[in-house]
């Protein structure tokens, strides 16, 4: 009876990921690496895994988060505040179905991840959502420095432009920033998604 191909672990797959972003030390043994691995860190990580509920297993929430978090690590300090933005972000883009490496790279040209962000027009929060939809909708009491109320905010607005342009990124988001016309910011987004997100 032939045998499956050596079975590696997830934890083993889960620390070598771990190592590659630059998570754990450098070290020339398994057992080291797996010594030198932040305690703290793995531990936010299996419970934001366990309460990921966009992916379709658990692996692939473990190399999605691990490997966004590497790059996200750049805006955002603090791991556990970095590991939910990515957890919230995965689920309000997968609601909307928009890629949530697109939606990272929105963020990242929006609000650099600034949860508290205000722009000189009055638009709020992470996706810059502009408080006048709330009024548009009837809902004057969202808050949207929340996160989950910023993010289903903006991946909504941000899908309906793109299906308002049939599929078209640089014209959705042209219209998501209000610069419909212009490509400047649309490059900009689409140079973020392709450098630090894909």
């Amino acid at each position: 009876m032939a045998t499956a191909p050596d079975k590696i672990s997830t934890q083993a797959i889960l620390l070598s990921v771990l190592f590659c972003a630059g998570l754990l030390s450098c070290s020339p043994s398994y057992s080291n690496v797996a010594q030198k691995a932040d305690d703290e860190l793995r531990q936010k990580l299996v419970q934001t895994i366990s309460e990921a509920d966009s992916f379709v297993d658990r692996f692939d929430a473990e190399v999605w988060l691990v490997q966004k978090s590497a790059v996200l690590a750049k805006y955002v300090k603090d791991p556990e505040y970095r590991l939910n933005i990515l957890k919230e972000v995965h689920r309000a883009a997968k609601r909307a179905e928009l890629p949530p490496e697109f939606v990272l790279a929105v963020i990242q040209i929006e609000s650099h991840f600034n949860r508290y962000a205000v722009s000189r027009v009055g638009a709020q929060g992470i996706m810059q959502v502009m408080p006048f939809w709330k009024h548009e909708i009837g809902r004057d009491e969202d808050n949207l420095i929340d996160l989950q109320t910023n993010l289903k905010y903006g991946c909504t607005i941000l899908k309906h432009y793109l299906d308002k342009e049939e599929g078209h990124w640089a014209d959705a988001l042209a219209r998501y920033n209000g610069s419909y016309g212009r490509y400047t910011y649309s490059r900009k987004v689409i140079h973020a998604w392709s450098k630090n997100w894909r």
